[in-house]
């Protein structure tokens, strides 16, 4: 519908029918007008499959949904380092939802990982924002491009679960710019997501479903943001106020009581009803734009995706270690296949994202049609308790194989939405079956089943360590294809794994006191941390192994020296050195060298992922502009560059800059002697 229209429609509305817009008229349905024929439709919660519920409506995960497909959770997405993959999944996604009549799914998960015990990290793209930007904007795109809504989701500084729905999120406004907001800036930039939900936490003192800034002058003003806002289910603090702000929905509706609150507000002067009509009209274009746009034929084909998800996830898995070449595995060698995992694969995390899945695959399944493979349960994961019986048959079967592949991870009792994590551990029962079995058999692979950084104090007594993080109902499948070579692995690693916790940037102020958190590691998240104090870590960020080799060459750079203004071309030339088709993702880093401030010795700034033949080269290209070289000036309140000379570092991961060129850039901006004020919400250290 043409925005006059709509325009118009809201003319003719009462005062309490447009206060009736602003909250659900159930746990997943909007609102409808009869009388005007504005219709009810249904959103659902995502973003890595449909958990549309018919009745028993909750949003923890705990009561039914239809059958659905399971895809790859973010945290595996981001590992596939696939935009190409990240559209994939929007597009079947898309589909889904025109097939179940479902004008919006709730998604993509954009927060930042600020540490590794995030209990909803599993949903979460990365620790670095360009990344989380670049797979969310794919994600987004394609999903509307099926004429069904996104909602990218918690905005923002949702970064723990502990005290979520009271706890204030500290920081400064640079730290905000260049971590927390950048992850939501390109997306909503570039793809103009139908609608975002606001998170539950407060931004310093502010809770998000009412901070103007946040919701209307960054989001809306800054950005472009077009579409409506809506809570996060229970997220409504102080009605009025959030219209003020920006907040379009409240979500879930059933309670009429703050509609009321709205027609109050009017009537008695506090509210201009100027900002009801414009909310409500950013409300209906959205909704006029599914109505009219809903395909009723569209067939929901669960095994068609069920397949697609096995396709995707063998983007993800990242192969971490591989000593003396024990993977690919043989199909003519006897492998025992060891721990619950191999049969009954771990492969989505808990809460409202939790999919009541068609089927799922196991690897122990997969791989009978091709391989002599024993089977030993090894151990339980309703409690870490070790079982004796259960661990006595696990060594037996690897002792009496050629090679032991053990399938562990994190149970759901370890990770979920709700509560966060306490340590970095894997089950007790689970390190310990791997040491026993990695004592009788020297050729044990372990594959691992986990949506966040996990410690490995057994990583040198195995010979492969194989990354499948929490990869869907095809997992199995996907993971047997790996393990035997049918796929060449290639996704990297989208967080980094530190040896220990107390390594963690924020390890002293993760989950705040007295409902108060402060950031107060700054920017300095994740591998920007570990990099610029030159820090040991298990893995780093960006890292992951192939069966073939690549090497590098030729980086070039169209200029030495230039203005900010001027758009530069990167150029690097890639090679498959080895004898196996594989994926290589080339990443580029700028890092400042002797600036006055305070900046990460580097940061991920484009990155591609290119598929190569044995002997094959491509030259990938990369554009940076002004942006790659800024960070974010609190006294003038924008991007700044800073005149000096920069590094453009061609990396396999955060810690192995293969190539590096030194550049000249030229700030055309200035810092005014007489600063603005600095606005109060924003913390300054």
């Amino acid at each position: 519908m043409e925005l006059c229209k709509v325009k118009e429609v809201v003319a003719k509305m009462t005062l309490e029918e447009k206060a009736s817009l602003c909250s659900g008229l159930d746990f997943w349905h909007t609102k409808g007008v009869e009388r005007l024929q504005i219709p009810s439709v249904m959103v659902s919660d995502g973003p890595h499959g449909l958990r549309k519920q018919e009745e028993d409506a909750d949003h923890l995960g705990l009561n039914k949904s239809i059958k659905a497909v399971c895809f790859p959770a973010g945290c595996a997405m981001a590992a596939s380092f696939s935009r190409e993959a990240a559209a994939r999944l929007g597009e079947i996604l898309g589909e889904e939802c025109q097939a179940e009549d479902i004008s919006t799914i709730l998604g993509p998960a954009m927060n930042i990982k600020r540490s590794p015990l995030c209990g909803r990290n599993f949903e979460y793209y990365s620790e670095d924002p360009l990344l989380a930007t670049e797979i969310g904007t794919a994600y987004v795109n394609a999903v509307q491009s099926k004429n069904v809504g996104t909602s990218p989701k918690h905005f923002m500084a949702n970064n723990q679960e502990y005290h979520r729905m009271t706890n204030s999120s500290d920081m400064d406004e640079r730290t905000a710019r260049e971590i927390y907001l950048a992850a939501f800036e390109g997306m909503v930039k570039n793809a103009k997501p139908w609608t975002i939900m606001n998170s539950y936490n407060q931004l310093n003192g502010t809770y998000l479903c009412e901070n103007k800034e946040m919701l209307t002058d960054v989001l809306r003003e800054d950005w472009g943001f077009d579409g409506y806002v809506m809570t996060d289910w229970g997220a409504m603090n102080c009605r009025v106020e959030a219209l003020k702000a920006g907040c379009n929905l409240e979500m879930p509706g059933g309670n009429c009581m703050t509609d009321k609150q709205i027609v109050k507000a009017v009537k008695e002067g506090e509210l201009e009803e100027k900002i009801l009509d414009q909310s409500c009209e950013e409300f209906l274009n959205i909704v006029f734009k599914y109505v009219e746009n809903h395909q009723k034929d569209v067939l929901f084909d669960r095994d068609k995706d069920h397949e697609a998800a096995r396709a995707l996830e063998e983007e993800c898995i990242v192969l971490l270690k591989n000593e003396e070449d024990i993977l690919p595995l043989c199909k003519e060698k006897k492998v025992a296949f060891i721990g619950k995992y191999a049969a009954a694969p771990r492969y989505q995390g808990g809460g409202s994202s939790h999919i009541n899945s068609a089927k799922v695959d196991s690897a122990l399944e997969a791989v009978k049609a091709w391989a002599d493979v024993v089977y030993a349960k090894g151990y339980d994961d309703d409690k870490d308790v070790i079982n004796e019986t259960m661990l006595q048959e696990a060594v037996a079967a690897a002792a009496s194989a050629e090679v032991a592949v053990l399938f562990v991870g994190l149970p759901d009792s370890f990770e979920s939405e709700g509560y966060d994590r306490k340590h970095l551990r894997m089950p007790d029962c689970q390190n310990r079956l791997i040491e026993e079995v990695a004592k009788v058999q020297p050729n044990t692979v372990v594959v691992l089943h986990n949506g966040a950084p996990v410690e490995m104090p057994w990583i040198a007594k195995v010979k492969a360590v194989v990354e499948a993080y929490l990869g869907g109902q095809a997992v199995g499948s996907a993971v047997a294809n790996i393990l035997y070579g049918n796929v060449n692995p290639s996704g990297r690693l989208p967080e980094t794994f530190p040896l220990r916790l107390q390594d963690t940037p924020c390890y002293i102020t993760y989950g705040g006191e007295k409902d108060r958190v402060a950031y107060s590691e700054g920017v300095f998240v994740g591998y920007r941390y570990y990099e610029s104090k030159e820090m040991p870590v298990l893995f780093p960020f960006g890292y992951g192994l192939s069966y073939t080799i690549f090497t590098y060459k030729n980086l070039t750079v169209e200029k030495e020296r230039f203005k900010e203004s001027e758009n530069i071309k990167v150029t690097v030339d890639v090679t498959n050195s080895g004898n196996r088709t594989g994926k290589e993702v080339v990443q580029l880093y700028v890092g400042k060298k002797d600036g006055e401030i305070i900046r990460p010795i580097r940061e991920l700034r484009a990155f591609d992922k290119i598929e190569l033949k044995p002997g094959e080269t491509k030259t990938v290209e990369f554009v940076l502009n002004s942006r790659a070289f800024a960070y974010w000036e609190m006294e003038i309140h924008n991007w700044f560059v800073e005149s000096g000379s920069y590094e453009i570092q061609i990396g396999k991961s955060a810690s192995e800059i293969v190539l590096s060129k030194e550049v000249w850039v030229e700030g055309e901006h200035i810092i005014p002697k007489l600063y603005p004020k600095i606005p109060n919400n924003f913390i300054h250290w």
